[in-house]
């Protein structure tokens, strides 16, 4: 048995046994979602949760300032920060830096891969943002939350890391980086979802980790997950792109594609980009 086919053999036994090693939440941001989640919670109290940690502290604050939420007046301070982003996007923000820190690895080789990943990761959540953006502007329809897909964007690929992970015991593989895309579009939907199941999340991000490839699973309404695809078949992460567009198309999430490539649209989406660089 190849190096390859015995990876691959590992991971299917692992997951259907659900012996598989899912990557946790770092525990600042477990704080920040449960506190977020908190009825009677006030943004100080929130400000002092996110104050424990400096790293989380000061990127508030560059966020808060950055064009994405385009105000002149700068803020100095993490109660400032907070109170400009909002308790839930807080929430989402904190969840966001924390899952970069999972796209680590002390291999070099690994660690190439876990880069790479997370940037794929940011520009589809960008341009799912500026589509979601843009969709609200030309229809005035706000009964999706642009935060919500935000995060459904970001767990889009999470189920990637247990993959890459598992294969760091086996070097030879990273040889053939055909092979790992193969095993990550073929298992990262379901090991995805699991992780979201792991760690509490609701329908939604389930969803969107396990399904958004699978264009078989498709709402008759417009959802987050068209989102999430439209911004894999934008930043050139899906096999089917052309088939997701179609589909959008269809569901009136835009009537001329080309709205894709203005000036407008790189705007949000630069601007969308910048709050996770």
């Amino acid at each position: 048995m190849s190096t390859q086919n015995a990876l691959l053999t590992i991971l299917v036994e692992k997951i259907n046994n659900d012996t598989l090693v899912l990557p946790t939440l770092p525990a600042i941001a477990l704080k920040v979602r449960k506190s977020a989640d908190d009825p009677n919670v006030n943004l100080n109290d929130m400000s002092d949760v996110v104050r424990q940690d400096p790293s989380l502290s000061a990127r508030m604050i560059k966020i808060s300032n950055s064009a994405y939420l385009g105000r002149t007046v700068k803020v100095t301070s993490t109660t400032q920060a907070v109170t400009r982003i909002g308790l839930y996007q807080v929430k989402n923000i904190a969840t966001a830096l924390a899952m970069e820190q999972l796209f680590v690895s002390k291999n070099e080789v690994v660690k190439k891969y876990m880069m790479k990943m997370w940037t794929d990761t940011v520009d589809l959540v960008a341009n799912a943002m500026a589509a979601m953006q843009t969709y609200q502007a030309a229809t005035g329809k706000k009964n999706l939350s642009l935060d919500t897909m935000t995060l459904s964007a970001l767990v889009a690929n999470i189920g990637a890391l247990p993959v890459l992970t598992e294969a760091e015991r086996h070097d030879s593989v990273f040889a053939n980086p055909t092979f790992l895309e193969v095993a990550i579009k073929r298992l990262s939907g379901r090991i995805g979802g699991s992780i979201m199941r792991e760690w509490q999340f609701n329908d939604v991000f389930i969803q969107c980790a396990e399904h958004w490839r699978n264009l078989e699973f498709n709402e008759p309404t417009i959802d987050y997950i068209d989102f999430v695809r439209i911004g894999a078949a934008l930043s050139n992460q899906a096999d089917n792109s052309d088939e997701i567009l179609s589909l959008a198309l269809e569901k009136v999430i835009f009537t001329d594609a080309d709205i894709y490539q203005s000036p407008e649209f790189a705007e949000m989406r630069d601007n969308a980009k910048s709050i996770f660089m």
